[in-house]
C-alpha cells in the first residue's frame, strides 16, 4: 500500500474530477544533498481572517518559485478563497481583504488542489512558517482530506542564524527587510509579502553558501541544531 495514498481518503463532496486531481498530487520530497542553487523552492505567504490556529481560516493564498538561484516570475501564485461562513477580524483592515472580495473569491477546494499542483514535491519556506503551515495544513484537510507533509523551513529562523552580526532576533519581515535594504511595495498582502521573503530568502542562502552550508539538507540540519541548542537547559 502506497502510504500517501492511504493519507487521502476521499471526501464527501468532491467531484469526480476534483477526486482525480488529488490523487494524481505528488509525494513531497525530503530534502537532499544536492546545491541549494538548484533546489525549487515555493514561498508562501497566506492572509487569514485571524490569528487563532483553531479557528480562523485561509483567506488568500501567494506564493512565488526560486529556481536556478533566483526567484522565477513565470512561476506566480495568487488565489483568494471565497468564504460564506467567516466572521472578519481585525486582519482585515490590515491585508485589506473585504467582504465583497472574499465572496468574489475561488471555490477553496479548486484554489487549494491548484495550489498544491503549484507546489508539486517542493519544499517551502515562509516566514514564521509554524503559522502558515498550521493554516494551511488545516484548510487541507478541511476542504480536500489532505495530509500537509511538505517541509517547511521558517525563514525568521533562517535569517538570525546565518545573520548572527545583525542582532535583530525576533525580528518580524520588515526589520530583515530594512536591515538589507530591500525595496518592498505593497505589504501585508499575500503575494507581496510572499515576494518580499523569496528576495529576503536569497540574500540569506548566499549568506549560507558562504558558510559552506551548500544543500538543502545542510541548511536544514543546521536550523535544527541551533533549535537543539536554544531549547537544552541551562545549567
Amino acid at each position: 500500500m502506497n502510504l500517501f495514498r492511504w493519507l487521502r481518503p476521499s471526501r464527501p463532496g468532491l467531484n469526480a474530477t476534483q477526486q482525480t486531481r488529488l490523487q494524481q498530487l505528488p509525494e513531497p520530497q525530503p530534502l537532499g544533498e544536492g546545491s541549494l542553487r538548484a533546489q525549487r523552492w515555493v514561498v508562501l505567504d497566506l492572509e487569514t481572517s485571524g490569528l487563532n490556529l483553531n479557528r480562523d481560516q485561509v483567506l488568500s493564498i501567494g506564493a512565488v518559485v526560486i529556481e536556478d538561484g533566483a526567484i522565477d516570475f513565470s512561476q506566480q501564485f495568487e488565489r483568494t478563497l471565497h468564504r460564506t461562513d467567516t466572521k472578519l477580524g481585525p486582519s482585515v483592515l490590515i491585508h485589506g481583504l473585504g467582504p465583497s472580495a472574499i465572496a468574489a473569491g475561488c471555490d477553496p477546494v479548486e484554489a487549494l488542489l491548484d495550489f498544491m499542483a503549484f507546489v508539486g514535491d517542493s519544499p517551502l519556506l515562509a516566514f514564521h512558517a509554524p503559522f502558515d503551515q498550521h493554516m494551511l495544513g488545516r484548510a487541507l484537510k478541511d476542504s480536500l482530506g489532505y495530509r500537509l507533509a511538505h517541509t517547511f523551513l521558517d525563514v525568521a529562523d533562517l535569517a538570525p542564524l546565518l545573520c548572527p552580526q545583525a542582532n535583530i532576533r525576533e525580528a518580524g519581515l520588515d526589520d530583515w527587510t530594512n536591515h538589507f535594504n530591500l525595496q518592498v511595495g505593497e505589504r501585508h498582502h499575500a503575494s507581496a509579502d510572499a515576494l518580499a521573503t523569496a528576495e529576503l530568502s536569497l540574500i540569506l542562502f548566499s549568506r549560507a553558501r558562504q558558510q559552506h552550508i551548500d544543500s538543502p539538507l545542510a541548511l536544514q540540519q543546521r536550523l535544527n541544531q541551533r533549535k537543539r541548542r536554544q531549547q537544552a537547559p541551562v545549567f
